[in-house]
């Protein structure tokens, strides 16, 4: 696997307080919980899907796609593979549809059969410096109740976001 190359992939698809810094990303591949599915083309990583794998459920830390091959399906496909082999909840956040970006993400994760769901979430800093990041959770295949939205959080606190 090429970090490199998937971290300009993350850099070029989110903003600073959506990925950790490099040493920070790098420290992740050492987690067993933590994976990597990638999509290739001539040795060339087009894109991927970075996931946590638990018992109770999956959670989708990040979906990129290189930039000049964005619109092509890449996205959707590597999406519709990942959630196939699933036989959990699968989550994931997105920005609240407070602007025209974040409403057609939303709407890409609905025609895929995700759910955005109605819980006050903050995601918390991915670096040192960062404040709270306002986001909503979408699931898959189907909503999710108060209290597996309290286990999912509270486990993503404790594991995914205590790495930076």
């Amino acid at each position: 696997m090429d970090f490199n190359q998937i971290y300009e992939i993350m850099e070029d698809s989110f903003p600073p307080s959506e990925i950790r810094t490099r040493q920070g990303q790098k420290k992740l591949l050492s987690c067993p919980n933590y994976k990597i599915h990638l999509k290739q083309q001539n040795n060339v990583i087009s894109g991927f899907i970075a996931t946590w794998e638990f018992n109770q459920f999956c959670f989708v830390e990040h979906l990129a796609v290189r930039f000049k091959l964005r619109g092509s399906g890449i996205g959707r496909t590597i999406i519709q593979e990942y959630i196939a082999n699933k036989n959990k909840i699968v989550i994931l956040e997105v920005e609240p549809p407070n602007n025209e970006i974040a409403v057609r993400r939303i709407g890409f994760y609905k025609r895929l059969g995700f759910i955005l769901n109605d819980f006050e979430y903050f995601q918390p800093p991915l670096r040192e410096g960062q404040e709270l990041l306002p986001l909503k959770i979408m699931s898959y295949p189907k909503s999710i109740s108060q209290q597996q939205f309290d286990l999912y959080i509270s486990l993503l606190k404790t594991s995914v976001y205590s790495i930076i």
